[in-house]
């Protein structure tokens, strides 16, 4: 039995029977245009690391502190309720939500994905912070 070479299409893009149009050398070109590429993204996504998201998530460890003080202080010194007292708090950049552990007299405030800061209340020293967690 003869095997024969097939025959395609003069007109088939992907067999025409001749040289492929990217041979050895611009296939070498194409993997340097995609590894450019890939540096390029990682060079900006180090850049964005860098500028944007640390001091950003700095801020938002700031600005979770403040409103779990002001917050300790609004529910346990003032004696009201934590909804009347996220009412009053001052809006900053960053969507921060209240929580409460009573037993524990502490007032927990968090920013989505960057922070979150416990403040607690103790007889004769009012409302302190926890430690900053790295």
């Amino acid at each position: 039995m003869a095997t024969s070479k097939p025959s395609y299409s003069p007109n088939d893009p992907l067999h025409s029977g001749g040289p492929s149009p990217f041979g050895p050398g611009k296939r070498r070109w194409a993997w340097r245009g995609v590894g450019l590429l890939a540096g390029l993204a990682l060079g900006l996504g180090a850049m964005f690391v860098a500028f944007v998201w640390r001091p950003a998530n700095q801020n938002a460890r700031i600005e979770a502190a403040r409103a779990a003080r002001i917050a300790c202080s609004c529910r346990y010194l003032g004696g009201r309720g934590l909804g009347d007292c996220e009412s009053e708090r001052p809006r900053g950049r960053f969507p921060i939500s209240l929580s409460e552990d009573a037993g524990a007299h502490t007032i927990t405030a968090r920013a989505p994905l960057a922070a979150a800061q416990t403040a607690t209340y103790r007889e004769g020293w009012g409302c302190q912070l926890q430690t900053w967690r790295d």
